[in-house]
């Protein structure tokens, strides 16, 4: 790959990431809610991920002994992230759950420590205090929200945090029993839309496919290709330049996400929200320990 490729790619991952969240809040905007766009982002990301294998001469088969494994991919890095995530996206703007999903490291490193994925580094605790001091300036100030209340959302929308910063830490520590992470991942979401359809229907939650469309559906159909695409280009960054070059493609999101609700959703943000973001930014350059969307090899955001 050429000197600048990687540069490219990773800026081009970034982006397609950044998207998700202003697909996410335009999903929930006329009344659909998390369960039901789960289901069909699974769905469908299962299908995508599913050919990609197929295309790549892989076998979609698996050991009964890979459940374990397919069963908590889909629960913590996704249905229960979800739940948090379009829950949140119903009362929170999107460009700031997008600088909350760039605090996957305040939870990874305390998490590697326990686990002994890392070490303790003083370089790494000044990363961690720079992102708990951006989630305070989100928090703290009353006039940092649109809306004071707002504020009760933030926790919310953390804990997909949490469950990223744990599926990636559980993953390093114990590995992927071989399995290549874009089938890991495609057997993980068709599991995840397994269970994620009963709940849908018994909630009253579950998604009509037929047309006509409006808005949210092409959200939902958009943010499941783009996960995939995204997901996609991820895995080449990091077979062809390295998992440490590609975990930078955390802040990418972030301030791709910014950038896109303004762009598409019309958000503006105060100083407050601005210093958080710049906050996230930095903590990077502090080294803390930021992992990548949603990746099923040592790291894993989303």
């Amino acid at each position: 790959m050429r000197p600048a490729m990687p540069f490219l790619a990773l800026i081009a991952v970034g982006a397609l990431w950044g998207a998700g969240q202003p697909l996410a809040k335009t999903a929930v905007s006329e009344g659909y809610r998390h369960v039901g766009i789960l289901f069909w982002q699974l769905a469908l990301g299962a299908l995508l991920l599913g050919a990609v294998t197929l295309l790549r001469g892989r076998s979609l088969r698996f050991a009964r002994a890979d459940l374990p494994l397919l069963l908590f991919v889909a629960l913590a890095g996704t249905v229960l992230p979800g739940i948090s995530s379009y829950t949140a996206a119903v009362h929170l703007p999107s460009g700031l759950i997008s600088i909350l999903l760039s605090a996957v490291p305040m939870f990874t490193f305390p998490l590697a420590l326990v686990l002994g994925n890392d070490r303790f580094s003083w370089r790494r605790l000044g990363g961690l205090s720079l992102g708990l001091g951006a989630v305070a300036l989100l928090v703290l100030p009353e006039t940092s929200l649109p809306e004071p209340g707002m504020a009760r959302w933030i926790p919310v929308a953390l804990i997909s945090s949490v469950f990223y910063a744990l599926e990636g830490n559980v993953v390093g520590r114990w590995g992927t029993r071989g399995l290549d992470p874009v089938k890991l991942l495609a057997g993980a979401s068709a599991l995840g839309a397994a269970i994620a359809l009963p709940l849908a229907l018994l909630s009253g939650q579950f998604i009509d496919p037929r047309p006509p469309w409006g808005a949210p559906d092409l959200a939902i159909l958009a943010g499941s290709a783009i996960h995939a695409l995204a997901y996609s280009g991820y895995v080449a960054v990091v077979a062809s330049a390295g998992a440490v070059f590609a975990v930078q493609v955390s802040y990418l999101v972030t301030l791709f996400g910014l950038f896109w609700a303004m762009l598409f959703l019309g958000e503006s943000y105060t100083g407050a929200i601005w210093g958080g973001a710049a906050h996230d930014v930095g903590r990077h350059g502090a080294g803390a320990a930021a992992p990548a969307p949603h990746s099923c090899k040592r790291r894993s955001i989303r």
